[in-house]
């Protein structure tokens, strides 16, 4: 078991998310993007955030035996965020969730205008793969596969169209875990996926890491529900109780606070069970894993 007292979640995270801050820093904006552009793009992928999928995909390059500061891993990381960064802007418009806080700051839609905040997120979403394009690692066509296999229409997109009830899903709880599934959980489970392809994964390390992205991924999203129940616009960095607002399918709604925290714990367990081929390497993985159960924000 991990040690738990010597972290929190943000500390597990910092150096991860310091390298994939000075990465976007550097990759995020091409010459000749326009100003005003290139103005919203850093307010949406340089906004703060746990940097969460990013440090993922490092954590996951070095459990399986490679470099965590390899260059294909690193672009991988910034690349990700780049597409889960325009999938909240996205998701964050007046035709989506029309949210008006996110990371404890104005929307971009709110900051920028509607117009702009569409065209920072498709910038955001071209750029991740046009980054990705620019590397001569013979790897990076398995990694801009996973990305768009997980970003795409039978992925996060799914999930989105799931969750806004424009396609059919069954009642319940099937029906939640198709929206969990594709919505959170296939970017979770491409960040380890990710990280393993860098690292040049055998078939054991990848099937591994997948199975634990997708218990990660579904734990995390369980445990969002709860916090957005019992957390506060200052510790979620979002407006709270939005779900219950309007009526979304979550957990707490289909089983109750305790029920669904048992839920999250037996999520959380099957992910520590799939990492055991990997030894000592994946302890950074196990840690990430209990502490997601008691996140606060």
């Amino acid at each position: 078991m991990s040690n738990l007292a010597t972290h929190n979640l943000s500390s597990l995270l910092a150096g991860h998310a310091r390298q994939v801050e000075a990465d976007l820093e550097r990759w995020l904006v091409e010459p000749g993007t326009p100003d005003t552009l290139a103005e919203a793009m850093r307010y949406c992928a340089l906004g703060g955030g746990k940097r969460l999928r990013p440090a993922l995909v490092l954590m996951s390059a070095r459990a399986v035996g490679g470099a965590a500061q390899r260059a294909l891993a690193r672009r991988g990381a910034v690349a990700l965020e780049m597409v889960h960064c325009y999938s909240l802007v996205h998701d964050d418009l007046p035709a989506m969730d029309d949210d008006t806080l996110r990371r404890g700051r104005p929307t971009a839609h709110v900051k920028f205008g509607e117009a702009m905040a569409i065209l920072a997120g498709d910038a955001l979403l071209t750029r991740a793969f046009g980054l990705l394009a620019e590397s001569e690692d013979a790897r990076a066509a398995g990694v801009m596969a996973e990305l768009a296999r997980a970003a795409g229409p039978a992925g996060m997109i799914a999930g989105q169209v799931a969750d806004m009830g424009l396609c059919e899903l069954p009642d319940g709880l099937e029906g939640l875990h198709y929206i969990h599934l594709h919505k959170t959980a296939a970017m979770i489970r491409a960040a380890a996926r990710i990280g393993a392809v860098c690292a040049g994964a055998t078939e054991q390390q990848l099937a591994a890491m997948s199975t634990y992205g997708e218990s990660l991924g579904l734990a995390f999203q369980l445990f969002d529900d709860l916090l957005d129940v019992t957390g506060s616009a200052e510790q979620i960095g979002k407006t709270p109780g939005k779900d219950a607002e309007v009526g979304k399918r979550t957990h707490v709604a289909e089983l109750g606070l305790e029920r669904a925290r048992a839920a999250g714990r037996e999520l959380t367990d099957a992910a520590l069970r799939s990492l055991e081929p990997l030894g000592p390497a994946a302890e950074s993985l196990r840690t990430l894993a209990n502490l997601l159960t008691q996140r606060t924000h």
